[in-house]
């Protein structure tokens, strides 16, 4: 689905990642991982054209799309998730759904209740102000937004910082959702492990924004090969 070649980026004459060669398999997830400042969020920057890549390529679905400006990547099929629990504040759940359901039609509606489905916590507050909902309700809800445009890659930054364990679980476990039935790719930016590498297909870590360690993710050794990784 998603396929990074050399790609090197950064900001001004300041080049921040360094030769990075990343996939995200059809149906897959693929965790990046690393401590601040290692460069994960520009590299996703860069897939999402927010950046220019300044050397090698970044191709979805086997189109290259290096030189293609950020809209024109969500058309493709790319929707993004940043980090911090974002919403329209002042609007009720159900109005930050509807917002982008009205933009995609019948489609949008069915991937409205398609979503709800994967949250359904989220329907009994619906009438709820967005602003008002906790810290992982307003993730589930940006999640649920993103779905709504049918993406065929949904790229999240750090989507359960800060928030409770059991919310991190049901978040989890609707992305292995989407995945398992081959309808979604995920690339997904990490600092904590735990649940990033028991759900990835693979993952990477970086460090100055180089790869310094590549492995397969699921189980506790998988978790154990991250960990080894973050504190070399």
């Amino acid at each position: 689905m998603l396929e990074l070649s050399g790609v090197t980026t950064g900001y001004g004459r300041t080049m921040v990642v360094h030769d990075v060669d990343l996939t995200v398999p059809d149906g897959a997830l693929t965790a990046v991982l690393g401590h601040n400042g290692a460069g994960k969020t520009t590299l996703l920057r860069a897939v999402l054209g927010l950046l220019p890549v300044r050397g090698g390529t970044v191709r979805l679905a086997g189109e290259d799309v290096t030189a293609l400006a950020p809209h024109k990547r969500v058309r493709r099929g790319i929707a993004y998730v940043p980090q911090g629990q974002q919403s329209f504040g002042q609007l009720s759940a159900r109005e930050n759904l509807q917002v982008v359901a009205d933009a995609h039609g019948r489609a949008g509606r069915r991937r409205t209740d398609e979503a709800l489905d994967l949250f359904p916590a989220l329907r009994e507050l619906l009438g709820r102000q967005a602003g008002l909902l906790s810290g992982g309700q307003r993730q589930q809800l940006a999640i649920a937004r993103a779905l709504v445009t049918g993406p065929r890659l949904l790229v999240l930054d750090e989507p359960v910082e800060g928030i409770q364990p059991n919310v991190v679980t049901e978040i989890y476990d609707a992305i292995s959702t989407l995945t398992a039935a081959g309808s979604l790719s995920v690339l997904l930016v990490e600092q904590h492990i735990g649940y990033a590498v028991e759900h990835a297909a693979e993952f990477a870590v970086l460090t100055s924004g180089r790869v310094a360690h590549r492995g397969q993710g699921g189980g506790e050794g998988a978790s154990a090969d991250a960990r080894k990784a973050l504190a070399l």
